[in-house]
């Protein structure tokens, strides 16, 4: 893309948490940049764009010259704390944001409604909205992310005005936006809406989830949705597309490259010489599928037992909201399955299953990627799940072939270049692993080439190298610039079309 032009050089970041870690030491506050997440694929703006950063700061801070302290340590990476006291920050994040809204969004039955989380989320988007509209100019861009925010566009659009200031307000979803069935089971449906659609441009990451809002809006709102990728609602017009997260390939085929990663990748060959190995690596979530693939790996191993000792399944599974007791049942029940499968199908040669609860260094994920024959990934409903593209990324040499369920949001894209499955049906499960340990070599390569082909078109390699710890917010400095590209387009000409 070209370079970005003066009248977008002002631009604010929202995202509920700040992408940095805040730690006292030695009587002070230090603040040193996180690794991964959404700052990842924000990054190669830093070199066109002019940018704040709003968010939590991840701790509790009460004391005023504490609050000013953790302050002065985030000037430096140009980031604006909000504070919130522990409870209010659980009741939003945990309370409502994770256990009623992460569900639906993400078609998940069963989802209880309780009244206290939904006033705390309220009241953290109207934190948000003073501390921003006090510190926004005229013309500034605003760029709010995901799924705890979806009222701050209406809060902030309605004290911007109140304060005479005119900015131009963007939302991305990170998430899928589930079918008009599923949003009608949340009482408050229509404020989270009419708050997205008081921005100017709104961003998807598939046809589907974009196609979604805009058959909600027009049921629920009956909002006009004639004209493609606009709503036009209560006199305002909005934009709506979507927007193709990447990541950055070159910095997996630099550290490819690496001695140290080399000399792992032997090692790796060496210990699994004669084995078919199979990769995953997943953020212990339930919307992963987890435990169907360990169901599905395991109808495969009982399918076929002249594999035994000659097939490996390695899972990486990455700690995630842990003090969530959902979250702490499903590692329980993941390591149950992982024992009987290995307690079944285990030899003195060997185990089938390498089951990892923890993070995974970079330069080790990079190496075993490398050596992957196949990468496994069951997604039940998965906003796009990038752990496919760095999977391709490392895989120039040996063509391993991407198994990907249908719901994951990468399967919208990458279904040609991948074998298809559903996550549910532990049959076609087998199969499709069966078929992708057993492809033939020319197929292998032409739908390694495609695959590798569409990452390559989505990407831009100007960003910071990534961690497995928040694969699944990675992205692409592309992304970033085409989304404030066209929000800046609406800054100049508000109302114009999309």
């Amino acid at each position: 893309m070209g370079s970005i032009t003066d009248d977008k050089r002002n631009l604010i970041i929202v995202s509920n948490r700040l992408p940095l870690s805040v730690k006292r030491a030695k009587g002070a506050f230090e603040s040193s940049l996180s690794s991964g997440g959404l700052v990842t694929s924000l990054s190669g703006l830093t070199k066109s764009t002019k940018f704040q950063w709003f968010g939590w700061p991840g701790i509790e801070v009460k004391d005023p010259k504490d609050q000013e302290d953790v302050q002065k340590s985030l000037q430096e990476h140009n980031a604006i704390p909000i504070f919130l006291d522990s409870s209010l920050a659980h009741e939003h994040y945990n309370g409502f944001s994770n256990r009623i809204l992460w569900p639906i969004l993400h078609y998940q039955s069963g989802v209880v409604f309780d009244e206290t989380p939904w006033q705390a989320y309220r009241r953290v988007n109207e934190l948000f909205a003073d501390a921003i509209a006090q510190t926004a100019e005229g013309g500034t861009l605003i760029w709010v992310h995901d799924y705890h925010l979806m009222l701050l566009p209406e809060l902030l659009r309605d004290r911007l005005k109140q304060q005479g200031k005119s900015c131009a307000i963007g939302f991305s979803l990170h998430t899928p936006f589930p079918a008009g069935d599923f949003w009608r089971n949340l009482p408050v449906r229509k404020h989270l809406i009419e708050g997205m659609l008081s921005s100017d441009l709104i961003g998807f990451h598939t046809d589907e989830y974009k196609q979604n809002f805009i058959d909600t809006c027009a049921s629920l709102l009956n909002a006009r949705t004639e004209i493609p990728n606009q709503i036009q609602y209560k006199n305002r017009l909005v934009c709506i597309d979507k927007f193709i997260v990447g990541i950055d390939p070159q910095n997996f085929t630099d550290t490819l490259q690496k001695p140290d990663v080399q000399d792992r990748i032997r090692s790796l060959k060496d210990r699994y010489k004669g084995v078919k190995v199979i990769v995953g690596v997943d953020r212990l979530d339930h919307i992963k599928g987890l435990t169907q693939k360990l169901k599905g790996f395991d109808a495969f191993l009982d399918d076929h037992p002249e594999l035994q000792n000659k097939v490996v399944l390695i899972q990486v599974a990455v700690p995630s909201r842990e003090d969530v007791k959902e979250y702490q049942d499903l590692e329980t029940e993941l390591c149950t399955i992982a024992g009987k499968i290995n307690g079944k199908h285990a030899t003195p040669e060997g185990t089938p299953l390498l089951y990892m609860h923890r993070s995974v260094l970079f330069n080790e994920l990079t190496a075993l990627y490398s050596v992957a024959d196949v990468c496994l990934l069951t997604s039940t409903r998965d906003g796009m799940n990038l752990v496919a593209f760095e999977y391709v990324a490392c895989q120039q040499e040996r063509h391993g072939v991407l198994v990907l369920s249908e719901f994951a949001g990468a399967a919208s894209f990458m279904t040609n270049g991948s074998i298809p499955f559903h996550p549910a049906n532990k049959t076609e499960m087998s199969e499709a692993i069966f078929n992708a340990l057993n492809l033939d070599p020319a197929e292998r390569k032409a739908k390694y080439e495609y695959l590798r082909g569409f990452v390559n078109a989505n990407t831009r390699f100007e960003v910071f190298p990534t961690s497995v710890l928040s694969v699944a917010d990675l992205g692409s400095a592309k992304w970033g610039e085409t989304f404030i590209e066209r929000l800046s387009r609406r800054c100049r000409r508000p109302g114009t079309s999309c």
